[in-house]
């Protein structure tokens, strides 16, 4: 199975390019899809998450808070990759399952995290969807409804820009019009099409 490796920095706009090659064919891996399983209610990451930062993290339903976990973790290193030891693992093991039980002639493995972690050992092409910081930031506060300062430190988090952009084989623009990056994808779609029929 070919496996093209989707990231980009917190708002960069991966859900919207990946939507863009589901269109065409490809089969989507979302792996803060995969993540919101690893701790759903009744899991045992979830119950060591409860215990570790209590249960204010916790809805009333049971689910995780992901904003409340997220002002925690981004506003100390420790804590975050004490949680990053504990779902990783569980990510990448549900990430492989999906690779294996594919149909399509290739999959768009997607996630923000994909060249800090072992994740990027799964696929064989890094596509980077690329934006400006500011717009990250904007975008990121519009529609996470999460602070400057939390959104600031998760995009302190990642891996930077340039590094991110070093490791691509591939990049988007995501400062471009939408007709003008629906083509670009389009011509990956075309390339990773190719590809993925001479294996």
């Amino acid at each position: 199975m070919y496996v093209v490796g989707l990231t980009g920095g917190i708002g960069s706009g991966k859900t919207t390019i990946a939507a863009i090659f589901a269109e065409l064919g490809a089969e989507i891996i979302n792996a803060d899809l995969l993540a919101r399983n690893v701790v759903s209610p009744g899991t045992k990451a979830l119950t060591s998450i409860a215990k570790r930062f209590g249960k204010e993290i916790l809805r009333q339903d049971g689910s995780l808070d992901r904003r409340k976990l997220r002002e925690v973790v981004f506003k100390n290193k420790g804590e975050l990759k004490w949680l990053e030891k504990l779902i990783h693992p569980l990510i990448a093991e549900l990430l492989i399952q999906n690779i294996y039980s594919a149909t399509s002639p290739y999959v768009i493995l997607e996630s923000p995290l994909l060249i800090e972690t072992q994740q990027k050992e799964l696929v064989d092409r890094i596509l980077v969807v690329d934006l400006d910081e500011a717009t990250q930031l904007n975008r990121s506060m519009e529609r996470d409804g999460s602070s400057e300062e939390v959104i600031r430190a998760i995009i302190s988090a990642q891996i930077p820009r340039s590094k991110r952009l070093k490791a691509a084989d591939d990049i988007v623009d995501n400062s471009k019009s939408l007709a003008e990056v629906r083509q670009k994808v389009i011509q990956l779609h075309e390339i990773y099409l190719a590809t993925a029929r001479k294996l």
